[in-house]
C-alpha cells in the first residue's frame, strides 16, 4: 500500500505517519516512511531519540549526493542534468533504519518552489516515483500541506491520498484544496481523517463541510500526545487510545481499497 498523508501545519499529520508506520509493522509488513515536510518530526514521532535524529541527514543536505545522481550541483539552475538519476538504492544506502521501518528525511530544497527544475528537486520528485511504483513495501509520506511536488505518474500511483482535519474552517479549506489538486493530477479518491476531535458535535461539523471525500474516522484530542511530545516519546508507545483510534482508520482504509480480503 502507498498512501500520502497530507493536511495544514498542526493537524497531527506526523502523528497519524507514525502510528500507521508501527501499526502495518504489527501486520509483518516493512514500511518506509518518507518525511517530506520541511518542518521534519516524523523521526521523533516514530520514536527515536535526540542522538540518533542527529545522525540522519536530509536529502536536500546531501550536495555530493545529488551532483552525484544528477551530475549537477544542488542549487543549478537552467543548467543540464540527469532527470532519470538513480536511486533505487537510496533507501538502503542512506536511511535510517528502525526495527521493520527505514526512514527517509527530504529535507527543505534550497532553489526556488516545489515545481523548480532544480538538481535536489529533480532527485527528489525521482525517488518518490520510484517508492510509490516500484517498491514492495508499504510506503508512508508525511507531506506538506499541499501535493504541488508530485507528478502526475507519482500521484496515480499512489493507493491513498489522506487528509488530516481538525475542527476548524482553515483546516477544511486545505482538504478541499487538496481534493482539486489530486483530482488535477489524476487522483480519484481522496480520504479524511479528522484529528483533536472533542466530541460528536466536532465530528459531525467536519463530515458536513468536507466535499466528495471518503471519511475514514475521527481522533479525539488527547492529552497523552502532547505530553508525549514534550517527552520526545512516541506516540505509538503512549497514547494507547489514540492508536485504537488510528487502528480502526487503517481499517476503514484497508476496506475500502480491498486490502481485507
Amino acid at each position: 500500500m502507498k498512501i500520502a498523508i497530507t493536511g495544514k501545519g498542526g493537524v497531527g499529520k506526523t502523528t497519524l505517519s507514525a502510528i500507521l508506520s508501527h501499526l502495518f509493522v504489527e501486520d509483518g509488513k516493512r514500511v518506509i516512511a518518507v518525511d517530506a515536510d520541511p518542518d521534519a518530526n516524523l523521526a521523533q514521532a516514530l520514536g527515536l531519540n535526540a542522538d540518533e535524529i542527529r545522525k540522519i541527514r536530509p536529502i536536500s543536505d546531501m550536495p555530493e549526493l545529488v551532483e552525484e545522481r544528477t551530475g549537477a550541483k544542488p542549487g543549478n539552475l537552467g543548467g543540464i542534468f540527469k532527470l532519470n538519476p538513480k536511486v533505487d538504492d537510496l533507501p538502503e544506502e542512506i536511511g535510517y533504519r528502525l526495527d521493520s521501518i527505514i526512514l527517509l528525511v527530504t529535507g527543505k530544497p534550497k532553489a526556488g518552489g516545489a515545481g523548480c527544475y532544480c538538481p535536489e528537486n529533480v532527485l527528489l520528485r525521482r525517488l518518490l516515483k520510484h517508492l510509490f511504483l516500484e517498491r514492495n513495501e508499504v510506503v508512508i509520506v508525511d507531506m506538506e500541506a499541499g501535493i504541488e511536488h508530485l507528478t502526475r505518474a507519482t500521484a496515480e500511483a499512489v493507493d491513498a491520498f489522506i487528509v488530516v482535519v481538525e475542527p476548524g474552517q482553515r483546516s477544511i479549506q486545505t482538504a478541499n484544496t487538496v481534493k482539486e489538486m489530486a483530482k488535477d493530477l489524476g487522483v480519484k479518491k481522496v480520504f479524511v481523517a479528522a484529528n483533536k476531535v472533542r466530541d460528536d458535535k466536532d465530528t459531525d461539523f467536519l463530515k458536513e463541510h468536507i466535499r466528495d471525500m471518503e471519511f475514514l474516522g475521527a481522533i479525539k484530542f488527547d492529552q497523552s500526545v502532547m505530553d508525549a511530545d514534550v517527552r520526545g516519546d512516541s506516540p505509538f508507545s503512549a497514547a494507547s487510545e489514540v492508536v485504537e483510534e488510528v487502528r480502526g482508520i487503517k481499517k476503514k482504509l484497508e476496506g475500502y481499497l480491498g486490502y481485507d480480503r
